[in-house]
């Protein structure tokens, strides 16, 4: 079953926190993290940064570790025009 997303209207996987599917976090060239359900193929330009485990747990995860939301190109960039 899918739900619609309010803000895009695109079609998204149904949430449901309180089973057992478990989750990675996956991380892009950019350096942006999001999670991806451990059962299906990770997409294309996204690579497991390697911690598995539930929604939250993952979540959690990514809450500790992304304290810069700026893309890895955006910070090397400003950092080039600081020298």
């Amino acid at each position: 079953m899918t739900q619609t997303d309010s803000t895009t209207g695109a079609g998204a996987a149904e949430v449901r926190p309180d089973t057992d599917e478990v989750y990675l976090v996956v991380r892009n060239d950019e350096e942006q993290y999001s999670i991806w359900r451990a059962d299906r193929e990770v997409p294309a330009g996204w690579h497991p940064e390697g911690t598995r485990g539930g929604r939250q747990e993952c979540l959690d995860h990514i809450g500790v570790i992304w304290t810069d939301m700026r893309p890895l190109s955006l910070r090397r960039r400003l950092a080039g025009a600081d020298v």
